[in-house]
């Protein structure tokens, strides 16, 4: 049986195009500003984002990161969810290499960060604190497209605050797609967003960080003291710019499968989902915790790869998950023996 890897959309392998675009692209040393193929990614994901530049990385990580030190300096703060990417899963580089400080605050059942818990965390004026200069938010988070008008409130919220707003925007695009809209509807209410390229969009490396022009140059000093200058990288710039002309709208199907598998599986004893929190590309499943290896082992017995985020099953569809192999995983969940 061929694997069905449904642990990250991170696993897809580049479209035959992609592959091509690579082998045909035009290159230069990136380091001094030349490679023209990178300089087309950039222009491309600011033009959509709506912003005056962008900056090509290697991760979404490293994209992250530029953007905390772009906003705050040692000794100050950014105010971030509990579970967000930023803040629990990026090594706490923010802290370790540039005594930033992060502030994590519960999320809510909607993805959002609740204003009001926000404000009462912001640090007043007086020496003994730490200085509050950055919100930052994720979109999508765990799978769940953060509403519109919440966006527009942040963005009032953090202009009355003086602060920053920055997005891990790594799957962006679902939310694109999830609410009918363009990128620019979204980053219109932010100062910089990290867009990642080798998700859901399929491309095998890279995020773009996009900003002001002011904020990509301070970002640009980072990437150099990271180690993120990559010399002749239009080789793999040039997957990203088919990433993004072509890989935007296919998410749809993503949506759809997961809605499928959510569909399949949502009546099987001893498993519990919530279809509501179903809204993009991920569905996470609740079951007892001492099945967890009973259940990886039935499922590997079936080449059939599943992840965990915390204590739930987090079930991601991309584009290398076909509507046949969610009927193979539903069948293989109607015969676990729990």
């Amino acid at each position: 049986m061929s694997v069905i890897d449904l642990r990250s959309d991170t696993v897809t392998v580049p479209t035959p195009s992609m592959r091509e675009a690579m082998a045909n692209a035009g290159v230069g040393d990136d380091v001094y500003g030349e490679d023209p193929t990178i300089i087309e990614l950039q222009n491309l994901a600011a033009s959509m984002a709506g912003m005056e530049a962008a900056l090509y990385v290697p991760t979404g990580t490293q994209s992250n990161l530029l953007a905390l030190f772009a906003h705050c300096e040692r000794g100050e703060e950014y105010i971030v969810g509990q579970h967000a990417h930023t803040y629990r899963y990026e090594g706490g580089g923010a802290s370790i290499l540039g005594s930033v400080q992060a502030q994590p605050i519960e999320l809510e059942d909607d993805g959002t960060l609740s204003l009001a818990k926000v404000e009462s965390y912001i640090k007043p004026d007086d020496p003994h604190f730490v200085k509050t200069k950055l919100l930052c938010l994720e979109n999508t988070q765990a799978g769940k497209a953060l509403p519109l008008d919440y966006l527009a409130q942040a963005r009032e919220f953090v202009d009355k605050h003086k602060l920053g707003l920055h997005l891990d925007g790594a799957r962006v695009f679902n939310a694109v797609v999830k609410q009918q809209t363009t990128l620019k509807d979204i980053t219109q209410h932010f100062d910089s967003v990290s867009i990642c390229l080798s998700k859901g969009l399929a491309a095998p490396v890279g995020s773009v960080l996009c900003g002001s022009q002011e904020l990509i140059n301070k970002a640009h000093r980072w990437r150099k003291v990271l180690g993120g200058g990559m010399r002749q990288a239009g080789v793999i710039a040039a997957a990203g710019i088919v990433a993004l002309n072509e890989m935007v709208e296919r998410l749809a199907d993503d949506h759809d499968h997961a809605q499928m598998l959510a569909q399949g599986i949502k009546d099987i004893t001893g498993l519990s989902v919530d279809l509501d929190a179903v809204q993009t590309n991920m569905v996470f499943v609740d079951f007892e915790q001492s099945k967890r290896e009973n259940i990886l082992s039935q499922f590997a017995e079936q080449n059939i790869k599943i992840g965990f985020l915390g204590e739930q099953m987090r079930l991601v569809l991309h584009k290398d998950v076909a509507s046949e192999d969610i009927e193979r995983v539903i069948q293989c969940f109607k015969g676990l023996k729990l």
